[in-house]
């Protein structure tokens, strides 16, 4: 460090000799030739000067946005997640982390987003006897479906508590494994007052809690209904759609052996 820190200072000025061998000019011829030198130094055409001005304003703008691109986060990439006992897969953030014990077959979260996540459930084989997702109905009549079911586990009996909901799209389509999915976005919005226990109306003022965005890949296999479940702050949805939407075309239902 002494090194680098050595060669970054100035040189030093080197030692006067005590004699001269030529005279020093004298002062007049001096201030002469140094003010004929700033003179020609600053003797810069107008026009000259304005496209100097203008050109390094140009490349220092250039280079702002070199350094802005490359700095742009790029699509993270992905785990393959795959169930050979109940006959699903799908792919995954890969920095996402699986929770267990979260109540659904699998369920993983975002480790710095924790309304972030995905979870796979799925119809007991024993009580259903599906065929295709079309014994849902069509894919509005399975949002319908979707949307009540995510409504009745939010459901709360805290007072003061209101749902806002809407089905932002019901679409289906077939994948590369020839199989029929439907695919289910809804919003749902949270608010709760401020002060629920307040006798006054003007007192419970309602806030909003939060605002998340709900996706749903439902497929049928094994005379059973997959769902694939995701789950995200709307603010986040933004910025990571393309991720998200590719976790939900990666999904599919698989028939398990025996």
């Amino acid at each position: 460090m002494a090194t680098i820190l050595d060669s970054l200072l100035p040189p030093s000025r080197p030692t006067l000799p005590t004699r001269f061998s030529t005279p020093f000019p004298s002062s007049a011829s001096c201030l002469c030739t140094r003010r004929n030198q700033s003179i020609t130094a600053l003797s810069i055409p107008r026009r000259s000067a304005m496209a100097l001005i203008l050109s390094t304003c140009i490349f220092s703008k250039v280079s702002l946005h070199d350094q802005i691109a490359f700095a742009e986060p790029s699509s993270v990439g992905f785990r393959e997640y795959i169930d050979t006992f109940d006959g699903y897969s799908l792919k995954y953030p890969q920095n996402w982390i699986q929770v267990r014990g979260a109540g659904a077959d699998i369920f993983f979260r975002d480790p710095y987003v924790l309304d972030e996540n995905l979870s796979v459930e799925m119809s007991s084989p024993s009580s259903s006897r599906y065929k295709t997702v079309e014994d849902l109905g069509p894919p509005e009549e399975a949002g319908k479906k979707v949307l009540k079911q995510y409504l009745t586990e939010f459901m709360s009996t805290r007072l003061g508590v209101r749902r806002e909901s809407n089905i932002l799209s019901t679409s289906s389509r077939v994948t590369d494994d020839g199989k029929l999915y439907y695919q289910v976005e809804v919003n749902i919005k949270s608010y709760a007052n401020t002060n629920e226990l307040a006798v006054m109306p003007q007192d419970r003022v309602p806030r909003l809690e939060w605002d998340r965005r709900y996706l749903s890949v439902l497929g049928v296999e094994n005379n059973r209904l997959y769902e694939l479940r995701l789950q995200t702050p709307e603010s986040v949805f933004v910025e990571e759609e393309n991720d998200l939407r590719q976790v939900m075309d990666s999904f599919r239902v698989n028939k398990v052996a025996g």
